[in-house]
């Protein structure tokens, strides 16, 4: 049948059956490696990987066969990449095998050895070479099949965490999904748990910042310490917070969504526990959440802390904006009394240069008023002088304003 299939169709049926393992038959040994890479040791391990199998069609999983009775599977997380042994045959070599993987680039974060055994007379059998510390050991079933499970979780002489499984009549499908699930129940809990140092290292910081912002807080109050000042305080101190906030967010998300992811794993392993020992469930609640609150009391205070300091920076921005604008009210009505002043005084001048103006006026008049007293008899020079005092006053008053409004209206 055509059809004209989307270009991610078989990307997203292909992530459906991803990280499977095959089925695991009793006796068997199960050896798994994570590491958490660069992109250029991820690349790395892919190569390896393509020069042991050739191509690959899919890049975050592979399997094959490194020698008889010993099969892989490797898996590529979003920060990790593991791969897992199956050493199905008792007396299988895995010299060669362990060596192989011995060269993977990265660094390893987990590594686990498990022991499948058929049934419980077997694992006691075995319990005493397994070393574990009898204080710390965990013991419970899993899962609805009656698999029991043994370990201390601790860190071995072979620098690998040792598990004693039996199988009990278990299912090969049914053991190798509960098994898979066991292990990436421990996988995410480390890597949940690698927020916990982050978390401590960096609380320091957020001390000095939450101490920074109550130094702020007093004064503000403080008539001697200018705005100017405590702004570029406050933004000294938002920039830490920033660069905080850029440093540990990713590693407190990924630590919340590992932490989830273990919640989920955990029950659908379903531990029951066992009279004598404590449960898989009771380790984990007991040891990761704890350090799962500590990270959380982190990212919330951070923010808390990031939240109070963009308050303060907003409040003491208001009263630098209220204090500019009342210092500009106080300028202009400033500005409004000056400039009430120069009217005034030009008006005074503008009276003083019309009565100026006019008295130079009348005294040309009365120069030629004179003259003609001399030349004609009984000629009326103080009365015609007199008449045209406010007539003359007048015309200036009229000259001046209309010359004042021209000059303006020119502008």
């Amino acid at each position: 049948m055509r059809l004209d299939e989307h270009p991610l169709r078989r990307q997203v049926v292909g992530e459906m059956h991803l990280r499977r393992w095959p089925a695991i038959h009793a006796p068997t040994q199960i050896l798994q490696v994570l590491r958490l890479v660069s992109p250029e040791e991820r690349a790395g391990q892919r190569a390896m990987l393509e020069n042991w199998l050739g191509q690959s069609d899919n890049p975050r999983h592979a399997e094959g066969e490194l020698g008889p009775g010993i099969s892989f599977v490797w898996e590529q997380h979003s920060e990790a990449c593991g791969i897992t042994l199956f050493m199905h045959e008792p007396h299988a070599d895995p010299a060669d095998a362990l060596a192989w993987i011995e060269r993977f680039p990265g660094q390893t974060i987990r590594a686990t050895r498990i022991h499948v055994v058929e049934n419980q007379a077997q694992a006691r059998d075995l319990l005493p070479q397994m070393g574990f510390v009898g204080s710390d050991l965990v013991s419970c079933m899993i899962g609805a099949s009656g698999v029991r499970l043994w370990s201390d979780f601790r860190i071995g002489a072979e620098g690998l965490g040792i598990a004693l499984v039996s199988a009990n009549g278990a299912a090969p499908a049914d053991l190798a999904r509960l098994l898979q699930r066991f292990q990436e129940l421990g996988n995410y809990r480390n890597l949940a748990l690698m927020g916990l140092p982050v978390a401590q290292a960096y609380w320091p910081r957020l001390d000095a910042a939450e101490a920074t912002l109550r130094e702020l807080a007093a004064d503000v109050a403080n008539p001697d310490t200018t705005d100017d000042a405590l702004l570029e305080r406050v933004s000294v101190l938002s920039l830490d917070l920033m660069s905080l906030s850029t440093e540990t967010h990713y590693r407190m998300s990924a630590t919340s969504a590992y932490a989830q992811l273990v919640e989920e794993r955990l029950a659908g392993l379903a531990p029951r526990p066992i009279p004598g020992h404590p449960s898989l469930e009771d380790f984990t609640q007991r040891r990761l959440l704890p350090a799962i609150r500590t990270a959380q009391a982190y990212s919330r205070r951070l923010e808390d802390l990031t939240g109070r300091a963009a308050h303060f920076t907003s409040l003491l921005r208001t009263r630098v904006e209220t204090r500019i604008e009342n210092q500009n009210g106080r300028l202009l009505r400033s500005m409004e009394r000056s400039s009430s002043l120069q009217l005034r005084l030009q008006q005074l001048v503008e009276g003083l240069s019309v009565v100026a103006l006019s008295y130079y006026g009348i005294s040309l008049i009365g120069y030629m008023l004179k003259a003609a007293e001399h030349r004609f008899e009984h000629f009326p020079a103080a009365e015609i002088m007199g008449v045209m005092v406010p007539m003359v006053v007048v015309g200036m008053w009229m000259g001046l304003h209309r010359m004042k409004a021209r000059v303006l209206g020119e502008h």
